[in-house]
């Protein structure tokens, strides 16, 4: 019996499911999680010493690679001053003036622990600003777990949003409406029946959390447009997008302006942090200026914010590394399509920059129906071929690949070698 296992068979009995994340679990594809002991560059390393070249990167935040040592030495440094005082800090500062800078769209920004924390916040404030109740959200975009966006699509245009977890109360959920990615017929549908009662769209403006599903041209644009017209706030949740398609995020990417964006770990270098920021005038509703109450403790420690700044720092002054990351992107999964067609496989790769994701279907996915069609016994078979030949995927067909600047050509090379041969 392996490390792993082993590991595995004790942390069953402690942890639910042995592991402290559902994404983590093995169970989808028959298999138990490996054990990861540690990682440097574009390589995780497990308890039975196996090296994997890794394409989840801490879901997203490892944009440099894991053990950056620029990022490594300010966190080290970070940890000598004290690891958290529950009071204001120099680094808070430093950390909120580049986030202002970096994003347009943002003039005050608040930090937080975590993405969920970031999006729960920004619907509260969205609420507060507008003093309406009702969010229209979309089936298939994740935006963490707090009570009022775990939500399943309801069906018809009035439809209240029906809970997706046990011990949610349908009294929570009431209010988030449920519309269709890439369809704005079915958001112009809410806002014509509600438009004065709904306080926000949120979005993700790549959707990332049923594989990788783009924007189609107009789609961000025309949920702006409808925003402007019915008084509500659109918030871009780029928990993944920020500081990955580019130094402005997704919003500049595509050139679109929301009203309040959230961010995740990424601005933390891989520490647990979030935020969410927007214009001076609706931030200055938030506690202590403001009636919108939020609070933590561990909101801007001084370690997460050495992490962040140290790697926002690098991404701002070298913007090349985008240049860099989304060509070799681009060429990457253009290879896995073309592998793809040479064994005569009807399956779909979408991708947009460094964020990509091979569906195992026939059918164009451009929303969580058709990302649905996949085979996920197909991909099964597929992700435990990768894993066992030293390519680690995420273990869910509806996860998407992350690259980062440390991922070589070589590295690359290697990943569709193996690719090409489980397919022929």
């Amino acid at each position: 019996m392996t490390k792993s296992e082993t590991l595995f068979q004790r942390a069953v009995k402690v942890m639910p499911g042995g592991v402290n994340s559902p994404v983590r679990a093995f169970g989808s594809i028959g298999a138990s999680p490996k054990f990861i002991k540690s990682a440097e560059g574009a390589y995780l390393y497990d308890e039975d010493g196996n090296r994997y070249i890794d394409y989840i990167g801490s879901w997203g935040p490892m944009i440099l690679g894991h053990g950056q040592p620029e990022v490594l030495d300010c966190v080290i440094e970070a940890c000598k001053r004290g690891l958290s005082f529950g009071a204001a800090t120099a680094p808070e500062v430093e950390m909120a003036e580049l986030v202002c800078e970096l994003i347009p769209s943002i003039e005050m920004v608040r930090m937080v622990n975590s993405g969920t924390e970031a999006v729960m916040s920004a619907i509260r404030l969205a609420r507060g600003y507008t003093k309406r109740n009702k969010i229209i959200k979309f089936t298939g975009c994740y935006h963490g777990h707090s009570d009022g966006l775990l939500v399943k699509a309801g069906s018809g245009a009035m439809t209240s949003g029906i809970p997706d977890s046990l011990g949610v109360p349908v009294g929570c959920t009431q209010d988030t409406l449920s519309a269709d990615y890439n369809n704005l017929d079915s958001v112009k549908g809410y806002f014509e029946r509600c438009g004065e009662e709904i306080a926000a769209v949120i979005v993700e403006p790549v959707a990332a959390n049923m594989g990788v599903v783009p924007p189609k041209p107009g789609f961000l644009e025309g949920l702006r447009s409808l925003c402007d017209q019915y008084g509500a706030l659109l918030i871009f949740d780029e928990v993944i997008t920020g500081f990955r398609l580019g130094i402005c995020g997704a919003q500049g990417y595509y050139g679109i302006k929301p009203d309040l964006t959230t961010f995740g770990k990424i601005i933390g270098g891989g520490m647990p942090v979030g935020a969410y920021g927007g214009s001076r005038e609706i931030m200055e509703l938030v506690a202590p200026v403001g009636g919108v109450y939020q609070a933590g403790t561990l909101s801007g420690n001084p370690v997460a914010m050495a992490a962040g700044i140290a790697q926002l720092m690098i991404l701002k002054e070298h913007p090349e590394y985008y240049v860099q990351l989304n060509e070799h992107a681009n060429k990457f999964y253009q290879n896995i399509q073309e592998i793809l067609k040479k064994s005569g496989r009807p399956y779909r790769v979408n991708h947009v920059g460094s964020l990509g994701c091979l569906y195992f279907t026939d059918t164009e996915v451009v929303d969580y129906e058709s990302a649905k069609t996949s085979d996920t016994k197909a991909f099964t078979d597929y992700c435990n071929y990768m894993i066992g030949h030293g390519v680690y995927l995420a273990p869910s067909q509806f996860e998407a690949m992350f690259l980062s600047m440390a991922h070589t050509e070589e590295m690359l090379q290697e990943t569709l070698k193996i690719i090409e041969e489980y397919f022929q």
